[in-house]
């Protein structure tokens, strides 16, 4: 039988934000390799990272699957709290993500300044050269704080953050939706992961991210129920298998490369998987409790604590690192970005993060009384 032990009394779950900080490190890892990634394609070693199970370490599209699951999941949990404000959450919400975006863009156009970028040192045709900004010009600065844009040159993660905000937006329809089909919680999210391979196949980043935090938000619709199934008594091998089928899901479309290239139909419809593979993960960190244990371990809920600063910090820092020094010596970048990137995280959670908490909690609170009192003035 496998127990699970209760939340915090601040109604976190304390698993959760452990798997939350691997996410983040594997997001790390996986653009530390894309800055290897001229140097090492072709070779036995590249071929051993992404397309064997080591895959897993550096996964990073798939890791931010795993966000947009715990996002939709965790975000909506306070809706279902006695005394909710719809007005007082989505102040709060733009708080949080706002202010530490802003906070990390002016982080990078700073590094961007300090460090010359001639692209001509790098590969043709890498991320380096494809994705990173070399110039600070103030109106696309502007213009990628708004988090309208779909693309980010100064800091390219803040994509996702682009389709948090879209979705905590569009959380009231989501939550209504989610409520809608919660008896019929499985066949949901297998619908979602099915709608989710149609907008991969159409090229609509709409259809293709939306289904996926909608699948969470249908999980934290049953989160009770959830529970009460982890519970029930198992065999002692279903979980291990339940969690190795969910990993399997998660990088299917890499480990099937060799016979299924990237780009081929085949290769986009085991990519689906990674959305129902990343359900099961969450599922698994709620469920298995040596998993749980993992997560809950201080190391795992310090990268936790910092998970948002550091999928937001390090690309600038891994990103200048490699024009210092040049991507040819990749070794020395994650030698030195990997451990200096957790190091920033912590300065930046402790500086913005955690006084945007504060600030977010401040403004609930003040919107919240504020949409009260007007209701209660407009009753009949």
């Amino acid at each position: 039988m496998v127990t699970t032990p209760p939340p915090r009394a601040s109604g976190r779950i304390n698993s959760l934000d452990g798997l939350r900080g691997v996410a983040a490190m594997v997001v790390l890892l996986h653009h530390w390799l894309l800055i290897a990634q001229p140097w090492l394609q072709g070779t036995v070693v590249w071929a051993w990272i992404s397309q064997s199970p080591a895959k897993l370490i550096t996964a990073g599209n798939e890791a931010v699957l795993v966000f947009f699951v715990l996002s939709g999941l965790v975000v909506v949990l306070p809706v279902f709290r006695a005394g909710f404000s719809w007005m007082g959450f989505l102040s709060a919400r733009v708080v949080r993500l706002y202010g530490p975006v802003i906070a990390a863009l002016l982080f990078a156009a700073l590094l961007i300044l300090l460090v010359p970028r001639d692209p001509s040192r790098m590969p043709a045709g890498s991320w380096m050269t494809d994705t990173h900004a070399t110039q600070v010009y103030p109106p696309s600065l502007l213009a990628q704080m708004t988090l309208i844009p779909r693309s980010y040159p100064l800091n390219n993660p803040l994509w996702s953050l682009h389709w948090e905000l879209v979705y905590s937006i569009l959380l009231p329809f989501a939550t209504a939706l989610a409520l809608l089909v919660r008896r019929w919680a499985l066949t949901a999210v297998l619908a979602c992961a099915a709608l989710s391979l149609v907008g991969r196949m159409l090229e609509q980043p709409e259809l293709l991210y939306f289904p996926i935090f909608l699948m969470g938000t249908i999980m934290a619709t049953r989160l009770p129920d959830m529970l009460a199934w982890v519970e029930r008594p198992r065999p002692r091998w279903f979980m291990p298998l339940f969690a190795a089928g969910s990993v399997l899901l998660l990088i299917a479309s890499w480990l099937a490369r060799p016979i299924a290239p990237s780009g081929g139909i085949l290769n986009t419809v085991l990519w689906s998987l990674a959305a129902p593979g990343a359900a099961g993960l969450v599922v698994v960190s709620l469920a298995w409790a040596p998993v749980m244990r993992f997560f809950e371990t201080p190391v795992m809920q310090w990268l936790g604590k910092i998970s948002f600063s550091l999928y937001l910090v390090h690309v600038p820092i891994l990103a200048t690192l490699a024009y210092a020094v040049g991507s040819q010596n990749w070794q020395l970048v994650g030698l030195l970005g990997i451990p200096l990137s957790l190091l920033v995280a912590w300065g930046f959670y402790q500086l913005v993060e955690a006084k945007m908490h504060q600030a977010a909690r401040r403004v609930h609170r003040a919107v919240a009384a504020r949409a009260r009192r007007r209701a209660n003035e407009i009753a009949p």
